[in-house]
């Protein structure tokens, strides 16, 4: 597919209107504009943009070697992108101030593809460590508050036990409720079924529903789990890595059904077709 035929196939999904929780009148929580990211003289992502509106979920799809890490990486502030500009809740994450960043980091939680728990803390003691890194609160407060978020994830009663002694489900919840304890706006997540089995991955999309719905929170999950994304995400935008970029966008069964790139077909159908030149779908 040419150039042009991929700016055409990207622009019938681009529609905001349309979005799960974005009216009119509703305000982008994160909006991407013209992003571009390069390794040296490699371009992995160029001009890149769309946003995100309060309280829904967005997967960020694509094959390996897309450009998703990358684009997540940038999102939350930990590469510097080459061009373009990425603003969460207003902010300019690039451009922020000392007090600034704080600001953010308290509007943001990042639960990464290992979990990344602190091996030699307890269970408890990792979820509070955000508290204990951003706030003031008395450790009476502190403790109470570790309880609440570790009974959100399912994980009552755990509180002492160390990341080794828990199931990979188990430290993925405990790694959620650390993301969560500052209440934030924004919840990333980057694989976050990753390495679990499909009973386990099941109940973490339950949870991740229930925190959009109870707490409004926004979500961005990085993911090439199908079941995940028809299940979870209100909208979708997917990625290619020759075209640097987004290729499709919409829902996922918008993208499935509708979208005529054979790029798009290949992922949502788990297929592969000798020519990806051949737009012709094969029924």
């Amino acid at each position: 597919m040419n150039a042009t035929n991929n700016k055409a196939a990207d622009q019938s999904f681009a529609s905001e209107d349309g979005s799960p929780g974005a009216t009119s009148n509703t305000s982008p929580i994160i909006r991407v504009q013209d992003l571009t990211v390069r390794y040296g003289e490699d371009t992995i992502l160029q001009n890149v943009s769309f946003e995100v509106f309060p309280g829904e979920i967005m997967a960020v799809l694509g094959r390996s070697g897309c450009g998703k890490s990358t684009l997540f990486k940038a999102m939350i502030g930990l590469i510097e992108s080459t061009d373009g500009t990425i603003f969460i809740d207003g902010t300019m994450v690039h451009a922020m101030s000392d007090e600034e960043n704080d600001k953010m980091l308290r509007k943001v939680g990042v639960l990464f593809q290992s979990g990344a728990l602190f091996t030699s803390m307890t269970v408890a003691e990792n979820v509070a460590f955000p508290l204990r890194q951003f706030t003031r609160l008395p450790e009476k407060n502190i403790g109470q508050l570790v309880k609440i978020k570790l009974s959100q994830v399912g994980l009552a009663g755990r509180e002492h036990y160390l990341p080794a002694e828990l199931s990979g489900g188990m430290q993925k919840r405990a790694a959620l409720a650390r993301a969560m304890v500052l209440d934030p706006k924004i919840l990333f997540f980057d694989e976050p079924s990753a390495g679990l089995d499909p009973v386990t991955s099941a109940e973490l999309d339950e949870t991740i529903l229930n925190i959009t719905q109870a707490l409004g929170t926004t979500i961005i999950i990085i993911t090439h789990e199908l079941e995940s994304i028809f299940h979870v995400a209100s909208r979708v935008i997917m990625l290619d890595a020759e075209e640097r970029g987004i290729i499709a966008r919409g829902t996922p069964d918008e993208l499935k059904k509708n979208c005529s790139d054979i790029r798009v077909q290949q992922f949502f159908r788990r297929s592969f077709y000798e020519s990806t030149d051949e737009r012709r779908i094969p029924e």
